[in-house]
């Protein structure tokens, strides 16, 4: 039995939807463990698109049992409504999808207070996708979040939304005629989803248990990427969550030997949306390039990401904090068209060469990135699937990534599809 944590190992968006998807086939139970609605995994099934934001990519597959773990925060409304999009295509969720009873919500008036702070910073703004995603995980530090069984408590959810209005005042004062600064309804509007959520609502930590003993497979499924995590990426410019593999841990109630491979995902070259330092940046030219070939536009927001080459220094980071045994290169095939190719090896600061990242985050922005380069393959990889199919040049690419990292490869992936992905 094989239970993988799939981790995303840049700035999120590495094309972790796709890999869980494809590895969802040989597991019997998918589990998301952090993150928001501000997740967004992208999944093309034939010539069906899925973006999931919530749910488990694994519910594509129709036998597997799938569960959103106590450390995600929960738009309940958004998870109501993508439930709705995938019973509508025909994928039935029935007695397979389940819930943690501890998730904290994500409620109106997050996003509310979201959009507010971000506003209020001005140019030292953090980028956020405004799915209150932050003031959700605040409140629940705050210890005055809701969660999820809470909205079976007549008296105690009631209780929750009072104290929410007054610890929101300020922000809902600011937008009276705003629908989400509507205490009341939008208590009202929750608790009509109680119907919805009683039959797959579960403790998780349990649940989970009960399976691994029984011998099923589980895939962990992390959302954004090791460079976002609050405490080890490159704060303050993260998601509010530990996007690493010990929020799997704290975010289902496992054990660390539950997991007994870790797989990060890493895209061929960089991209990062948002504000916060970015080493390997290209704003010319290549970089559009590489945003229009690799369809670098977020699946969450929509916002163009920024792109730039591959950067070693984080990934050696990002491999270590998450203990990576094998890493998924990703868009191999966006590459084909370039002449030559960089990756970041080192950077330079102040006259002095660094491998690892500078410990205040300031000084990353001013670090100048030391590369190696690479001729380009310039010739067509979509749906490769055999590795010595691949011209020399992008064997040589992948393999340098890989040795640099000391980690082996689980697969390359040469294209949107399922099926075009070598197996390595």
């Amino acid at each position: 039995m094989s239970n993988i944590a799939v981790m995303g190992l840049q700035w999120g968006d590495e094309g972790k939807g796709k890999i869980v998807d494809l590895l969802a086939t040989d597991a019997d139970v998918i589990v998301r463990f952090q993150g928001g609605a501000n997740a967004g995994h992208t999944i093309i099934v034939g010539d069906k698109k899925f973006i999931l934001h919530l749910i488990p990519s694994g519910i594509l597959h129709a036998d597997k049992i799938c569960l959103i773990g106590n450390g995600v925060v929960l738009d309940p409304f958004s998870f109501v409504e993508e439930l709705r999009l995938l019973q509508a295509t025909g994928i039935h969720t029935d007695g397979r999808l389940f819930v943690s009873a501890h998730c904290n919500l994500a409620l109106p008036y997050h996003k509310l207070v979201d959009e507010v702070e971000e506003r209020e910073r001005g140019d030292g703004s953090i980028g956020t996708t405004l799915r209150g995603i932050g003031p959700a995980y605040r409140d629940k530090v705050a210890r005055v979040g809701v969660r999820l069984v809470d909205i079976f408590n007549d008296r105690l959810i009631r209780e929750k939304f009072d104290q929410q209005k007054t610890l929101k005042e300020r922000y809902l004062a600011l937008a009276p005629d705003d629908n989400r600064a509507d205490m009341r309804a939008n208590l009202e509007l929750l608790l009509s989803l109680r119907n919805v959520f009683a039959p797959m609502m579960c403790d998780t930590s349990a649940k989970l248990a009960e399976l691994n003993a029984r011998g099923k497979s589980i895939l962990f499924e992390g959302a954004q990427g090791a460079m976002l995590d609050v405490d080890l990426g490159t704060y303050p410019f993260t998601t509010s969550s530990n996007t690493t593999v010990g929020g799997a841990l704290t975010g289902l109630g496992i054990g660390p030997r539950m997991i007994t491979e870790v797989v990060g995902v890493v895209k061929a070259y960089s991209t990062r949306v948002g504000g916060g330092p970015f080493p390997t940046e290209l704003k010319d030219d290549l970089g559009d390039s590489l945003r229009n070939i690799g369809g670098e536009f977020g699946s969450t927001t929509g916002r163009p990401r920024r792109t730039g080459w591959l950067d070693l220094v984080g990934l050696r980071h990002a491999c270590r904090i998450n203990g990576v045994d094998k890493i998924a290169v990703t868009k191999l095939d966006v590459l084909d068209s370039f002449q030559r190719l960089s990756i970041c090896v080192a950077y330079e600061l102040d006259g002095h060469r660094l491998t690892e990242l500078p410990l205040d985050v300031t000084h990353l922005e001013r670090v100048k990135p030391i590369y190696e380069i690479f001729e380009g393959w310039r010739a067509e990889t979509t749906g490769f699937t055999e590795f010595s199919r691949l011209p020399s040049a992008a064997q040589r690419y992948v393999r340098f990534i890989a040795d640099s990292l000391g980690v082996g490869v689980k697969l390359v992936s040469t294209g949107a599809e399922r099926t075009e992905t070598i197996l390595v």
